[in-house]
């Protein structure tokens, strides 16, 4: 056993495992504050399902040395009997436990299925997808990982590569997306109601967990800490960089706009495309690969608008572009100088047969993800259902969970502490005091201001017998655009504070001046008489 190895491909199992609640996080900042926790359930749950069908039949279907070109056997059954494995990517002499290839691989099979969850955004029931889950995780992926990870596999012994998992990743689940969408349909209301994400900071912690941990995913997958490893780390970051700035390029002389969404959906399209041809490619060749990435998927958002499929956060233009494509690229950049395993493309000498097999070799993944994965999704669908009605797509967590994402009032969460009428008593002895009079008015106004104590005060030293605060939606008619996804969304409605003030008549002048020292406009506000109970 080699220590140095052996490390190494446990921190990158840990990283791989860390990018699923990264994933989470990242796809659940990004849809309506309703359903945030639905989404991010969805992401983890496989963390559960899928480590036990990996552990009990995955494993040995995928990697068992017994078993033929298509499937393994179950010699390697609930990892009774474990081989040392037959390792795909690196040359003989690999020395690292055998469960270490098992942990490493697994958390690759737990992550490829969530990825599929962004296209199918508020629109599953969760007992129907924990079906499909463990489903997809026996019938689908295992083949599909054996077919180009083991030196068996039928598209392995033809010629095709694939270092990380841009076909067995990537496409696999992106076919399996477009299977999926086909099943569920749209959303609700789709495409009129434009809800925004709910938490775009949470968006950004995710996708920066997803980058970090992209470098177990690719710098992990040689099995050695050695110099290709190391290729395989700079060229996922640069690919990364390069693919933002020209996804961001692109949304700025197409919308006028370069946005945060876009930064982390570049970059992320830049690691799906490099992640086929990590360890067999040069740095500049990744940098070549990242610029096209983040041009070509950003332009593949807008398939969605002239298709009309309904994939919410754009997992089909991102990550089964961004496989499909690095999958190609490989055909023209691989570089056997890089790595002695790999064959030469097109650019380096060794003609057009490795981009003919990388072709062949996607197809045929494409095509059997996609089958299997609609057939599961119908059968799904047909009994116990996979498809949330319609209303209910609009406060899924609470339809799912019976609780919220967020238990923050927008009055409550702002910071307040006690003011002087509470410290003198005058709120609490206003029943009493003979200085203020029976209520006999309600005034009600909307307010600009985030002083919230100072409202407070001035209105009950300004002799309010009481005083309600809420959030409210005040229309303006003025027009200002929100972007999210090279879509627009104009709104003509701004947050404000509604302040309902009872007050005698004596201190209705004195109030209704408070109100327009904190913003109120004068048509904004109303008197209503009081009638005692």
């Amino acid at each position: 056993m080699n220590g140095a190895d052996t490390a190494w491909v446990l921190i990158c199992a840990g990283l791989v495992l860390f990018m699923t609640p990264g994933l989470a996080l990242f796809y659940g900042g990004m849809v309506p504050v309703r359903n945030v926790l639905t989404m991010m359930m969805q992401n983890i749950i496989p963390l559960g399902i899928i480590t036990l069908t990996w552990v009990l039949v995955g494993y040995t279907l995928a990697f068992s040395n017994q078993g033929n070109s298509l499937v393994g056997e179950f010699d390697a059954f609930a990892l009774i009997d474990v081989d040392t494995p037959q390792f795909h990517t690196v040359a003989a002499g690999v020395t690292i436990p055998a469960l270490a290839f098992v942990a490493y691989q697994m958390m690759f099979a737990i992550i490829t299925p969530a990825l599929l969850t962004g296209a199918t955004a508020g629109r599953l029931k969760f007992a129907g997808w924990t079906v499909f889950l463990a489903a997809w995780s026996i019938l689908v992926y295992p083949q599909v990982a054996r077919w180009l990870w083991h030196p068996k596999g039928w598209l392995t012994q033809l010629g095709a590569q694939d270092w990380a998992g841009g076909m067995v990743v990537h496409a696999s689940a992106g076919a399996a997306a477009i299977a999926v969408l086909l099943v569920v349909g749209r959303r609700y209301g789709w495409p009129n109601p434009k809800t925004s994400p709910n938490n775009l900071p949470v968006m950004l912690v995710g996708a920066g967990i997803l980058w970090f941990g992209w470098f177990g995913f690719n710098a992990g997958d040689g099995l050695q800490a050695n110099d290709i490893a190391a290729q395989a780390l700079i060229n996922t970051h640069v690919a990364g960089g390069a693919a933002m700035l020209t996804w961001l390029l692109v949304e700025r002389l197409s919308s006028g706009h370069s946005t945060l969404v876009g930064a982390v959906s570049g970059a992320i399209a830049g690691l799906a495309t490099i992640t086929p041809c990590a360890g067999y490619v040069g740095t500049g060749a990744a940098l070549l690969i990242g610029l096209i990435a983040g041009c070509v998927c950003c332009f593949a958002v807008r398939l969605k608008h002239v298709l009309k499929y309904d994939d919410a956060l754009d997992v089909i233009a991102v990550h089964f572009c961004g496989g499909v494509l690095g999958s190609l690229l490989l055909g023209f950049f691989a570089d056997s100088s890089v790595n002695a395993v790999s064959e030469d493309g097109v650019f380096t000498g060794g003609g057009g047969l490795l981009l003919w097999h990388q072709v062949v070799a996607l197809v045929c993944i494409v095509l059997f993800s996609f089958i299997l994965s609609w057939i599961i999704a119908v059968v799904i669908s047909r009994t116990m259902g996979l498809r949330e009605p319609g209303p209910e797509q609009e406060d899924l967590d609470h339809i799912q969970q019976g609780a919220s994402g967020y238990a923050l009032n927008g009055i409550i969460s702002r910071p307040t502490a006690s003011g002087r009428a509470a410290e003198d008593g005058l709120y609490t002895d206003r029943s009493t005091d003979s200085r203020i009079g029976p209520p006999a008015y309600l005034l009600s106004a909307a307010v600009n201001t985030g002083r919230i104590d100072g409202l407070r005060d001035a209105l009950l030293m300004a002799g309010a017998r009481s005083l309600e605060l809420s959030d409210a939606a005040v229309y303006t008619g003025r027009i200002r655009t929100e972007n999210f996804r090279g879509g627009k969304r104009n709104m003509d409605f701004d947050d404000q504070l509604r302040v309902l003030a009872a007050v005698d008549a004596e201190h209705e002048e004195a109030v209704t001046a408070v109100l327009k020292r904190f913003g109120a406009q004068p048509e904004s506000i109303y008197r209503l008489p009081v009638s005692p109970s």
